[in-house]
């Protein structure tokens, strides 16, 4: 017998995310992946000056927030090929790289740990216990066993109130949690913590960009002027604010989020170093450009493809070939004016909504017709996975360090092969481990920034092109970025000086896509087949694999049914 199972919604951030399952002698035998929302922005930016473009994209994401500026900027400047300061890039880096481990930090805790971690189970912990544990594993000095204790009789009153606030609708008891009452407590503990933590280390995106979210850039540079002794500007005290703020986020990452992430991980992976893999071929833009941006051989995070889990080979990625990257719309709701099978590049790409699907109450998608508000994008021909574990994979296979080195070291520590990589519990590691070396990353971009204003460059910006009076009447350019989710890709098409087409390709694109018209699942519908489910009432296997990708969609506009309402439900039918 199949059983039908619906989540929607599944993401913890935002509800824009339904997966329909078929479960089958107590596994995962098929799976859909629906967006339930339908983005705008690129109707929204058109006819507009293309500086002010990256202001409106900005706004696509609260949760990813600035990536999506810092991408358009890049698009704009590669359509009329400017060269920015070397310290914009550097201020750039480091607001990117805070980005990443605000971004990595709150998934884990926030959207990611409740599926491994049993908040009630806590109640049971022995603070001396904890205390001890806590100590063994890190020398974080929040781990007395007076902390513990005032920690589990706050969660008993919490519990005990039967409001549980940011802890309702968990599976609570279900027989997948496998950690100690005293590990659970310890998770519970930086949870908290995480949720405090995040606010200080956002301030350095305030310094730079003046706000948070959605910190200003500007096309050529950034928006911020820089002088050590300057009571106006950006000066040395705002600086050394900085510093500190890099420096705690370090100390966070190393001494709370990776011992918790160990700590999770050797529970776990017996199972779950086995699950999830999903599509075997993984894409990243490459990314944190030390010198200009667009030679790739400089950039921390090398560009590339990796095939069918091939270490051996990385294939190159050239961004404008309309025969690499295309997006279908075989199974989502758009249509094309050359029909619904032609597969168009970005620079031809269009936005023409046409909803077909089941009106609220909502019965089951027509999952052999349009079921979603995502398209589909390949590179050529082939589905991708896009995030931290793409990005790593793409790393260790290049050779380049330090990630091979913290790869070969993690596991090795684990005892897990290389391809435990390819798994549901591989992509919560990667992100962990990719944000031990951004924290590290964005100290070296604070002291490269320091060392060039102590040598008189002060410079941020570089407005040439604009002041010339024959500027390229007709202009294309693409903005690539890695966001903390995955690639994300910008295309601009200008015609005299206003905005002709836009279009993006967003990391939840190429993951969470419907499959295509020959039938090939996307990464989120693949990583679910062949996953055991417990009980169908309680899909905590289903949470564990999806969430792992960090899914976001709101790179869209949330839809709801003509009373207002928005839907959350979990289905079961035989």
């Amino acid at each position: 017998m199949v059983q039908r199972i619906v989540i929607d919604p599944l993401t913890r951030i935002e509800g824009h995310l339904r997966i329909e399952a078929d479960i089958q002698n107590g596994k995962v035998i098929d799976a859909h992946s629906s967006g339930t929302m339908v983005r705008g922005i690129e109707k929204i930016v058109k006819d507009r000056d293309p500086r002010d473009v990256w202001a409106f994209v900005g706004r696509v994401c609260g949760v990813c927030t600035s990536i999506h500026s810092l991408c358009s900027v890049r698009a704009v400047e590669n359509a009329y090929q400017i060269v920015i300061p070397p310290n914009a890039q550097l201020v750039r880096n480091i607001m990117e790289a805070v980005l990443y481990m605000h971004d990595h930090v709150v998934h884990f805790y926030q959207l990611h740990a409740l599926d491994w971690v049993d908040v009630v189970s806590a109640l049971k912990a022995d603070p001396v216990a904890t205390s001890a544990l806590a100590q063994k594993q890190s020398p974080w000095p929040k781990s007395s066993v007076g902390y513990f204790k005032a920690l589990k009789e706050r969660l008993i009153r919490f519990v005990g109130s039967e409001q549980l606030g940011i802890f309702a609708n968990g599976y609570w008891g279900h027989p997948g949690y496998k950690l100690t009452p005293e590990q659970n407590l310890i998770a519970v503990a930086h949870y908290l913590e995480a949720l405090e933590w995040q606010k200080e280390v956002v301030k350095v995106q305030t310094v730079f960009g003046g706000k948070n979210p959605h910190p200003n850039y500007l096309v050529g540079g950034m928006a911020c002027s820089i002088d050590l002794q300057e009571a106006n500007a950006i000066n040395t005290e705002r600086l050394n604010l900085v510093k500190q703020k890099l420096q705690n986020a370090k100390a966070f990452i190393e001494q709370v989020y990776i011992p918790d992430l160990l700590m999770i991980a050797e529970v776990y992976k017996e199972e779950w170093s086995l699950i999830g893999g999903g599509v075997s071929n993984y894409l990243t833009y490459g990314d944190f450009p030390l010198f200009e941006y667009g030679d790739t051989n400089n950039y921390k995070m090398p560009r590339g493809v990796v095939l069918n889990r091939d270490l051996s080979t990385i294939y190159p990625i050239n961004a404008t070939s309309p025969e690499e990257i295309k997006e279908y719309i075989y199974h989502s709701w758009y249509t094309y004016k050359q029909g619904n099978k032609v597969g168009l590049h970005p620079y031809n790409g269009e936005t023409i909504l046409n909803y077909t699907g089941p009106r609220p109450p909502y019965s089951h998608l027509d999952l052999n017709d349009k079921y979603s508000w995502i398209k589909t994008p390949r590179w050529k021909e082939r589905p991708m996975e896009v995030g931290p574990l793409a990005r790593l994979i793409v790393a260790y296979a290049a050779g380049v360090e330090p990630q091979k080195t913290l790869i070969t070291d993690t596991l090795k520590q684990l005892e897990l092969p290389i391809t435990a990589l390819f798994s549901t519990l591989g992509r919560t590691v990667a992100r962990g481990l990719e944000s031990k070396l951004v924290a590290n990353w964005a100290l070296e971009f604070y002291e490269q920034l320091i060392q060039n204003l102590k040598n008189g460059d002060s410079r941020m910006v570089n407005h040439y092109l604009w002041e010339k009076e024959n500027k390229p009447k007709s202009v294309r350019g693409f903005g690539l970025t890695e966001a903390p989710r995955g690639a994300l890709a910008h295309f601009i098409v200008i015609e005299d000086n206003r905005v002709k087409n836009y279009q993006m390709i967003v990391p939840t694109t190429w993951n969470a896509s419907p499959r295509d018209e020959k039938g090939i699942l996307s990464a989120f519908e693949s990583a679910l087949i062949g996953t055991p489910i417990y009980d169908p009432k309680q899909p905590l296997e289903i949470l564990r694999t999806i969430h792992s990708f960090d899914p976001c969609l709101a790179c869209a506009v949330h839809l709801y049914d003509t009373e207002r309402r928005s839907i959350h439900q979990i289905t079961v039918e035989n």
